[in-house]
């Protein structure tokens, strides 16, 4: 794939060091001359221009672009960005990085933007998955469908041991997509038993995650 990235700092030099590595095609975009430094991701194609202009965008070749991510420091700027790259250059995925969660609220479809990146909530959900077992823990939202990724690791004592897949009463909307087993990415089966320290990976909307703690039997659901 092709993937633009506005903002070459510490972020969007880490992102695209990784798809790079992944065999894709980067092009980091950065307005701030001290922060151009195309020795730090020789790789990829860069560009000393404001993403926020569409000059300079529409010189780039934005359009030619599968992904763009707008990984600037400024919400403002990563909104507008996120918007030309959809309503002008009709970019088929938009990711956009939130650095206050207060904005999180603007980052939707009305802003052009596909995935929203929130920075402090990720960590703060991977702090959570790391020290919660025996609950529920919400890992992210796809903006598309608002539906949330969530993880719950099953405790020593889980009363769920042996149960096989098929026999979770889940609600229609929810769906077990991956259970982790020590260094193992099971793809769950319906005869499939669950083992303590399983971690379970579903995707469901908001609204149906009581259901989901019901069925696998946490308080509170």
């Amino acid at each position: 794939m092709r993937i633009a990235i506005a903002g070459a700092g510490a972020v969007g030099r880490s992102i695209a060091n990784e798809l790079v590595e992944a065999g894709h095609t980067v092009m980091l975009i950065e307005r701030q001359s001290g922060q151009f430094a195309p020795e730090t991701v020789e790789q990829a194609d860069w560009v000393l221009g404001d993403a926020c202009e569409v000059s300079t965008l529409e010189d780039s070749g934005l359009q030619l672009c599968d992904v763009v991510i707008a990984a600037t420091g400024d919400d403002k700027v990563n909104l507008v960005v996120a918007l030309l790259a959809k309503t002008e250059f009709a970019v088929r995925r938009v990711v956009a990085r939130v650095n206050n969660p207060h904005n999180e609220w603007l980052f939707n479809e009305s802003w052009g933007v596909d995935v929203a990146v929130s920075t402090p909530r990720m960590l703060a959900a991977m702090v959570e998955e790391a020290v919660s077992v025996g609950d529920l823990v919400r890992l992210m939202t796809f903006q598309k469908s608002q539906a949330n990724l969530v993880e719950m690791t099953l405790p020593t004592d889980t009363p769920l041991a042996g149960t096989a897949v098929r026999e979770l009463a889940l609600p229609r909307d929810a769906a077990l997509v991956t259970v982790l087993r020590g260094h193992r990415v099971l793809v769950p089966q319906p005869d499939d038993p669950l083992e303590p320290g399983d971690e379970l990976l579903f995707v469901a909307p908001t609204d149906v995650e009581p259901a989901i703690r019901k069925a696998l039997g946490v308080a509170g659901g």
